[in-house]
């Protein structure tokens, strides 16, 4: 090696060390533009006509370009849609993602594995593709190209697969950025909807109380003047009012649950009577509520608060009930740890869940594209039941309705309070009106 090569190298290495600086310099909050800046970065390093981040998109079982240099050849490749590699295709940037084998060649158009529009609509003829790992994971593939033969050396191909786990680093860092910062913005819209909520339920319970007066004034005048008419009228009213009520103190009561001030004072509760009284309250002219159950199930519970969640629940289900159909409630015993449970499936004929809702139903404020409720009712249902050591979870078939399954112990529970939300120590997991 000549003095000057020895310069030429030491300078090389150096312009690498110094890319690598600023490649962890990078702190965007977003990856792609993140991914951008490091793929700018590398190109100008290089000399590179093009720099890709592609990361696997499963739902469109392709790499994708997520971050991508600010080159000609970068332009052009998003213009005509090569910004993504369907894994079906195949070629050599989806095999480097398969096989986490790097891919080294001067000579890409002599290439039978190469596509042909990385090739035509490129005008790619030196190529490097190395597997991109985030966090211990392959995600995708970093890879260079150029429109001139013979390109890139050996020395390239080993400083772009350092770069590629740099690239990793930032990947994972500029994610975790990206949900610290989601995390903090969605805390602080619910800490304001919280605050905002309980003003609101306040303000609303202090303006029922003289409007219940006003109506017993009424029902008084009518049930001395005998005017049937006006008193069925009032009746309805009346219970208008009564749902209203209980509407407020759902809103309140997600209030104390998170400040833990949420109590349940257990009794000898027939729930079978409890479930239809409930049922015969919720039925409406167009949507029937069919019970199916023994003629007594007793249970150690707070019957107030086993009233609400039935009623939030079966309320649910008769609301996203077609008119003419039924709600079917069912009540059966099992066993689980060689204990007596009561399991209560409540089943609509709705339009059912769709599958991605599923995962987060029971979380509170948390309600599907048709809900025009406030998305309280199930996690409300929910937190009441883990009070008393039962469980809520629910199945569903889009388009053929959706069942909740509620299971309490039958035999009777010593603990009184509910000083933790979640007797059994597992994180609160708050559950919404779903639909």
């Amino acid at each position: 090696m000549t003095g000057d090569e020895g310069i030429h190298g030491a300078q090389e290495q150096d312009r690498r060390l110094v890319t690598l600086e600023r490649l962890l310099a990078i702190d965007s909050l977003r990856l792609e533009a993140a991914l951008d800046q490091a793929s700018q970065l590398v190109a100008e390093m290089l000399g590179a006509d093009k720099i890709d981040a592609l990361f696997y998109a499963s739902d469109k079982e392709s790499l994708v370009a997520v971050g991508t240099s600010h080159t000609p050849m970068g332009y052009r490749q998003h213009a005509i849609g090569m910004d993504r590699l369907p894994l079906a295709n195949g070629g050599r940037e989806v095999g480097v993602f398969q096989t986490g084998v790097s891919y080294f060649t001067g000579r890409a158009d002599e290439d039978p594995g190469q596509l042909a529009g990385v090739i035509n609509g490129l005008g790619v003829r030196s190529a490097i593709a190395v597997p991109l790992d985030v966090a211990g994971t392959r995600r995708g593939v970093f890879m260079a190209v150029s429109s001139e033969p013979d390109f890139f050396s050996e020395p390239d191909l080993q400083f772009l697969e350092s770069v590629s786990r740099w690239v990793g680093m930032i990947a994972h860092r500029a994610e975790l950025l990206e949900r610290v910062a989601s995390e903090a913005a969605e805390q602080g819209r619910r800490a304001a909807a919280d605050e905002l909520i309980t003003v609101l339920a306040h303000d609303l319970g202090n303006r029922l109380t003289p409007l219940r007066a006003r109506i017993a004034m009424l029902e008084r005048r009518a049930r001395k003047d005998g005017r049937a008419r006006d008193l069925q009228d009032i009746d309805q009213a009346t219970h208008a009012l009564d749902r209203f009520g209980r509407l407020i103190s759902d809103l309140l009561d997600v209030r104390r649950l998170e400040e833990g001030l949420f109590t349940i004072d257990p009794e000898t509760v027939d729930l079978v009577q409890v479930l239809r009284e409930t049922a015969g309250g919720l039925s409406t002219p167009a949507t029937d509520i069919h019970v199916e159950a023994p003629d007594e199930v007793v249970i150690y519970a707070d019957p107030d608060r086993i009233r609400q969640a039935l009623e939030n629940l079966i309320g649910n289900a008769v609301k996203f009930s077609p008119a003419g159909k039924k709600v079917s409630v069912s009540v059966a015993m099992e066993r689980r740890n060689d204990q007596p449970w009561v399991v209560l499936t409540v089943a609509d004929q709705g339009p059912g869940l769709p599958p991605e809702l599923l995962p987060r139903l029971f979380r509170r404020f948390e309600r599907g594209q048709e809900s025009s409720g406030l998305g309280l009712g199930l996690y409300l249902v929910s937190q009441i039941v883990a009070a008393h050591g039962g469980t809520l979870d629910a199945d569903s078939t889009p388009g053929q309705g959706a069942r909740f399954h509620l299971a309490l112990p039958a035999a009777p529970q010593p603990d009184t309070a509910l000083d933790d939300p979640d007797p059994a120590g597992a994180p609160m997991t708050s559950r919404a009106d779903p639909q």
